[in-house]
């Protein structure tokens, strides 16, 4: 125990919460610094010049990440007759239409993602209040409103991430695990900002990307060289 403690402050110390690095060394400190007794999620953390409370300096979409997240995603889906057994055999967790909507309204919330067929819209409409605050809502932008439920299903379960630009301009999300090989996490990371950097919105000027950083859950942050991500 102690020695494992001796380590991870090693690999702390040698971090410079300053310094910029290059995408592989930063992947490596974080994998060396994540040492707790549970598998550690990577996140991301991007810095964008966008204030969102304009219209045109919001920044949204959604990454098929190329080695997943890792992470087990619960999914709900509104649909019925023959496009419920589709989710259904497509591994929905949850599938229904008004009596899946009384559910949520009176609080039963297990599940990550929510995706609709078009013809539910109605339905899911009613939800706004519930679902919005929470980043559920379906949208058809985001591949979550769609006929195709099998295909959306398999997108949310191998790992399909939404992202959103907030307030201050921040965006943050889960990359992977530390138990992933480097080359998995930097290959998540690459496709992660790549998506953001195709999201720019028309009304952000100057430079869009300000500052890069990955970290594990309870492991420092570790500024990453733009420049080594976006190539």
């Amino acid at each position: 125990m102690a020695k494992n403690s001796k380590r991870t402050k090693g690999a702390r110390e040698n971090i410079d919460r300053e310094a910029e690095y290059e995408l592989g060394a930063a992947v490596k400190m974080i994998k060396e610094a994540a040492t707790a007794k549970f598998d550690e999620t990577i996140e991301i953390c991007m810095n964008l010049n966008v204030d969102p409370r304009h219209a045109d300096q919001m920044v949204r979409g959604v990454v098929q990440l190329p080695n997943g997240t890792g992470k087990s995603v619960r999914v709900a889906v509104f649909a019925k007759d023959a496009k419920a057994d589709e989710a259904r055999e497509a591994g929905a967790d949850l599938v229904g239409a008004e009596d899946l909507a009384e559910k949520i309204q009176a609080g039963e919330m297990d599940f990550d993602r929510c995706i609709a067929t078009p013809d539910m819209m109605a339905v899911v409409g009613r939800l706004g209040k519930v679902l919005g605050p929470r980043g559920l809502m379906p949208n058809p932008k985001l591949g979550t409103v769609t006929p195709d439920v099998a295909g959306a299903i398999a997108a949310q379960k191998g790992g399909q991430v939404e992202f959103r630009v907030e307030k201050a301009g921040v965006i943050h999300a889960g990359v992977g695990k530390a138990s992933f090989t480097e080359d998995a996490i930097e290959a998540n990371v690459k496709a992660f900002v790549d998506a953001v950097v195709r999201a720019k919105p028309s009304g952000s000027k100057g430079t869009f990307i300000r500052k890069v950083a990955v970290s594990s859950t309870m492991g420092p942050g570790v500024k990453i060289d733009f420049a080594s991500v976006n190539s």
